[in-house]
């Protein structure tokens, strides 16, 4: 359990502290940090794949009908959750970034009740109407949608609603998404270099290098969460999972300045009594299946 607890700190931890890593490349477009990552994502996960002896994994997991369309379907959607989320940092919405992750247990509740037939207990629904009670306090105060927070909830959301249909082990999975967006950020990295509008070319060696590990900023934390999910309870993943989001925002409001006015702390304060009392109830219930499961066992 203690390496458990290791492995989930290092993870949150790491996709806590991404900003720090994404506002290096500030003067780089989106769309080319997002070509980047894609190839040295690959580039990094087969190599591990290759090492490991686990190649012909990839091969048959495209080689089953049953996950091509799924593969598809979360390289989109986990490639649009990267872009939404290195633009928002490089525009100075870190803090936005982070309420859409603390919303995203709260959506992925909810498309498990309306896809996968789950239920929720009354107090559950009373948090999700919390969240909800957040997100209408900050969209007045816009006059607007907070768009980023919700796409980037939404995208992960249902990115792991689509993950439930295949059964591949990590690396396995994030190697065949990659690869199915792979050839689109190979040219669309060729012809911008091609026609003088790439932003990278003018990096030094050293930024070159440090944008070639992207690659294992994004591997390396799934291969820590992964470890982590296999040695720890739910229910201590789910209390680990809302670290990273917190770094985030105080990188935002701390660092780089962003405003937190009122309208940000009553927003963030419904969020945060919502996740609360979710995960107290859903933490009650568990406890309250085993106990009620072992006396059955007893008996």
């Amino acid at each position: 359990m203690n390496a458990g607890i290791i492995y989930g700190l290092l993870a949150y931890l790491a996709w806590g502290l991404l900003p720090l890593f994404w506002k290096t490349f500030i003067s780089v477009s989106s769309g080319e940090i997002l070509g980047h990552r894609v190839v040295w994502s690959f580039v990094f996960v087969a190599l591990l794949l290759l090492i490991g002896g686990r190649w012909k994994a990839l091969k048959s997991a495209f080689s089953e009908r049953k996950n091509v369309l799924p593969m598809i379907g979360c390289s989109l959607l986990i490639s649009l959750n990267w872009l939404i989320y290195i633009w928002a940092v490089n525009h100075d919405r870190v803090v936005e970034t982070s309420l859409g992750y603390y919303i995203n247990p709260l959506i992925s509740v909810l498309l498990g009740v309306c896809f996968l037939g789950e239920r929720l207990r009354v107090v559950q629904w009373a948090a999700m109407a919390l969240a909800t009670a957040g997100v209408t306090v900050l969209t007045f105060s816009y006059g607007s949608v907070p768009w980023i927070s919700l796409a980037l909830a939404l995208s992960f959301g249902v990115y792991g609603l689509v993950k439930k249909k295949m059964h591949l082990e990590p690396m396995v999975s994030l190697a065949g998404e990659t690869v199915v967006v792979l050839p689109v950020a190979a040219v669309y990295l060729l012809v911008v270099g091609m026609t003088g509008q790439s932003t990278t070319s003018s990096l030094s060696a050293d930024y070159q290098l440090l944008l070639a590990l992207s690659g294992v900023a994004t591997a390396m934390p799934l291969l820590w969460f992964a470890q982590a999910a296999q040695r720890l309870s739910l229910t201590t993943v789910g209390f680990l999972q809302y670290l990273a989001p917190t770094i985030s925002l105080i990188l935002g409001v701390a660092l780089y300045d962003e405003p937190f006015t009122t309208v940000h702390l009553i927003s963030f304060c419904l969020i945060w009594s919502a996740l609360l009392l979710f995960t107290l109830s859903s933490l009650k219930g568990r406890l309250a299946m085993r106990a009620t499961g072992t006396g059955v066992q007893k008996g």
